[in-house]
């Protein structure tokens, strides 16, 4: 019994170190804090994914909408946002909620398919379903980007897999901000960043422009 309950112990007290050695923890702490000191009100419109939302720091300026709580951290591919889906999304009881991921996905290995991320996708999907079965769910495609335009055939492949399971989705929707964002078939060059990955305002005002009707209505 007594090497029972040590090894009891033993387990439990790993439990924060195993924590703080998962990615992106040190970004779910400052989320955590954050509810914490300003807890969100109910009916929030809820965004989560990586770091083209991240980044979006005027986003509530940008909707004119006040309610807009952004929880989205920079790298994530949509495993971390399983991993994550109880600080992020179920703890909360938005009135919708937007996701921008899976581009990470892509990036992080060749090996990484479309079939492969689109599984990603239905599992975090069916997880939020199970928790809010009403309420919208909106997943801006994959964006295309200077610096990752070799991958757009998996991109642009995984994007039509999401629509095509979306449009059969009650209370769901699919945005499209790919054509959007090209010139004469290739990325814009005047909407992103330094880094040609991240978007700056002009390349923020297309999505605003794609999106207003979703998040406002």
């Amino acid at each position: 019994m007594k090497k029972l309950l040590f090894g009891l112990v033993v387990i439990l007290a790993s439990f924060p170190v195993l924590a703080q050695n998962q990615p992106f923890w040190d970004e779910i702490k400052a989320f955590r804090v954050a509810d914490s000191i300003t807890p969100p009100k109910d009916g929030m419109v809820l965004f989560i994914g990586s770091s083209s939302f991240r980044l979006w720091k005027t986003v509530q300026e940008d909707f004119h909408n006040t309610t807009i709580v952004n929880r989205a951290f920079g790298g994530a591919t949509l495993l971390d946002m399983i991993n994550y889906q109880d600080d992020i999304v179920l703890k909360y009881r938005p009135k919708k909620i937007f996701i921008y991921c899976g581009e990470n996905d892509i990036a992080s290995s060749e090996s990484v398919t479309p079939e492969i991320v689109f599984e990603r996708f239905t599992t975090l999907y069916t997880n939020l379903r199970a928790k809010f079965p009403t309420i919208s769910i909106v997943y801006v495609s994959i964006k295309p980007c200077i610096l990752r335009w070799a991958m757009r055939d998996r991109m642009m492949a995984t994007n039509t897999l999401i629509q095509k399971y979306l449009s059969k989705q009650k209370q769901s929707a699919f945005v499209s901000i790919w054509d959007e964002m090209l010139d004469h078939g290739a990325p814009m060059k005047d909407i992103f960043r330094e880094d040609n990955l991240h978007m700056n305002a002009k390349g923020y005002a297309i999505w605003i422009k794609a999106l207003e009707q979703q998040v406002n209505h």
